[in-house]
């Protein structure tokens, strides 16, 4: 059996391990060679510790070497030793929710010229020669300028890497069997809803109607369904090490308490490149990211 090698395009630490932390845990664990690509190391998030208040972008904007060292210790818990910064550290910046200043800074993500960035991603793809590329959905999953640029870096660099004639100091032509979105079902996330209600939750994510929530979309477009419940407890303390940026003890994450793994141990994918294969669930969806790759 070839090498599987799986290559994750993310915007920011901690993107990786809410949407694919178990199934990056789940590859590494069976021997497939996992590759995370971060676009900006997430200067410009909310701190949610009070005491590292001071290394935000207002103040001491020290956030991004902070972050850093969080998603090193994420890495380390899903089993993940290959994990990059595109262009290398500091190179792209958090270019922050839609409508802020930090949008307009020139080193910001979102303002990134295309072909730049995309060339940066084209030359680890063709070192990394993955089978398979997971990102984001042209929306971004709910609508940050950096996780629509991930996602348009991400597709134009699978279209470039293909093409033999483009940079080949880059390396040599790589042809990426299937590309991946990340995806939230809305009848999932709506059982999760319920799941918070039925255990007393009232606030937050449990007060949320699941067709007002931008990330969700409809069933029918999703593909792909990879169980990796045996992983969720990775997954979660990947979640723990961004502390900065995530809390697990309560709303969304209050999931994995008690109320079962379905919602977070099972990822979900829509397949935009390459052919779907089985083994298939009883929803008719792929159950493996490399079904059908030779």
């Amino acid at each position: 059996m070839p090498e599987r090698r799986l290559l994750l395009v993310h915007a920011h630490p901690d993107d990786e391990s809410i949407g694919t932390g178990a199934v990056m845990a789940k590859y590494a664990h069976e021997g497939a060679s996992v590759t995370l690509v971060t676009c900006t190391l997430g200067e410009e998030g909310e701190i949610l510790v009070p005491g590292l208040a001071h290394l935000a972008a207002d103040q001491e904007d020290r956030l991004g070497d902070h972050r850093r060292t969080e998603l090193a210790d994420a890495m380390r818990a899903l089993g993940v030793t290959d994990w990059r910064l595109l262009g290398g550290p500091g190179r792209f910046r958090d270019s922050g929710m839609v409508g802020t200043p930090s949008n307009e800074r020139p080193e910001a993500f979102a303002r990134a010229d295309l072909l730049e960035a995309a060339s940066e991603l084209v030359a680890i793809i063709r070192e990394v020669r993955p089978q398979v590329l997971v990102t984001y959905d042209d929306f971004g999953g709910y609508g940050h300028p950096d996780h629509i640029q991930a996602h348009r870096v991400a597709m134009y660099a699978v279209s470039l890497a293909a093409a033999p004639s483009f940079r080949p100091d880059l390396g040599d032509a790589w042809a990426v069997d299937k590309v991946y979105w990340t995806a939230f079902p809305r009848d999932v996330v709506r059982r999760g809803i319920q799941m918070l209600r039925d255990a007393g939750e009232t606030t937050g994510f449990a007060a949320m109607d699941p067709d007002d929530i931008p990330f969700v979309v409809d069933d029918d477009l999703v593909t792909t369904a990879v169980p990796a419940q045996a992983y969720l407890d990775r997954k979660m303390d990947a979640l723990r090490a961004h502390a900065t940026q995530v809390s697990v003890d309560g709303d969304f994450f209050a999931l994995s308490n008690n109320l079962g793994s379905e919602a977070l141990g099972i990822e979900y994918f829509r397949l935009v490149h390459g052919v779907p294969a089985g083994p298939r669930d009883d929803n008719g969806r792929e159950t493996d990211l490399f079904a059908g790759v030779a």
